[in-house]
C-alpha cells in the first residue's frame, strides 16, 4: 500500500516563522544579543537551515526593521488619503510620526535601539522608508499647491526641505537626547510645524 506523501512545510511559512521568532528575541533581549543560533534553537532547527532562508544575520535585521517601519508607512498613507486639507494632513502626519517614535523609545527601547543603529549604519530599509515618507509629504504638498493652500514652485524640493526641518523630531537618537535633557519635544514640534507651514506659503 502506497503511503500518502507527507505535506512539506511551505518555505514562506518557515521564513515567516523565523522572522516571528527573531522579532520576539529582538524585543526581549535586543537585536545585537540575538544570534542565529538562538533563533535556530527556538525553532528546533540548525543554524545552517536558517541560512537557507536568509543569507546573513544582517538580512534578518533588515527584515525585522522593515516590519517596524511598515507600521509608520501604513498610518502615513492613511493620513495622506484622508479628505482633510493639505496643511492639516501634513501636521497630522508629522505629529503622528513623532509620537510613534517617542512611544517606541519609552515602551520598546530595544526596538528603538535597533532603529538608531539602522539610521547610523544607513541600512537600505531605512533609506527606502525615509524616501517613501518624503514622497508622501511631496504628494500632500502638491495637493496643497493645487488647492491654493501652499505656494511653492517645486513640491519635490519643498518635501526634501520639510524632511530636513523635521529631522530633530524624527531621528530616534535626537528624540532620546531631547528627552534626556527634559525638553518638551511636542511643544518644539508645534513651533517647527508653524515654521514649516509658513515656509510652504500657507494661506489662511
Amino acid at each position: 500500500m502506497i503511503q500518502p506523501a507527507r505535506p512539506r512545510t511551505d518555505p514562506e511559512e518557515t521564513r515567516a516563522r523565523i522572522l516571528e521568532v527573531a522579532e520576539e528575541f529582538f524585543r526581549r533581549v535586543g537585536y545585537q544579543k540575538t544570534s542565529v543560533a538562538d533563533i535556530a534553537t527556538e525553532l528546533g532547527m540548525s543554524p545552517a537551515n536558517i541560512y537557507r532562508f536568509f543569507p546573513s544575520k544582517g538580512a534578518i535585521n533588515e527584515c525585522i526593521c522593515g516590519r517596524v517601519v511598515e507600521e509608520v508607512a501604513e498610518f502615513a498613507f492613511g493620513i495622506a488619503r484622508s479628505s482633510n486639507p493639505a496643511s492639516e494632513k501634513l501636521v497630522r502626519l508629522l505629529t503622528a510620526i513623532h509620537i510613534h517614535n517617542k512611544a517606541t523609545l519609552l515602551k520598546e527601547k530595544r526596538t528603538h535601539d535597533m532603529i538608531v543603529a539602522a539610521m547610523q549604519e544607513n541600512w537600505s530599509i531605512i533609506k527606502a522608508h525615509i524616501e517613501r515618507i518624503t514622497t508622501i509629504v511631496e504628494g500632500i504638498i502638491r495637493e496643497g499647491v493645487a488647492a491654493g493652500e501652499f505656494d511653492v514652485e517645486d513640491p519635490a524640493e519643498a518635501a526634501r526641505c520639510v524632511k530636513t526641518a523635521f529631522v530633530p523630531f524624527f531621528h530616534p537618537m535626537l528624540i532620546e537626547n531631547c528627552m534626556q535633557n527634559g525638553e518638551d519635544t511636542e511643544a518644539g514640534l508645534r513651533e517647527q510645524m508653524g515654521f514649516i507651514l509658513k515656509a510652504l506659503g500657507k494661506r489662511d
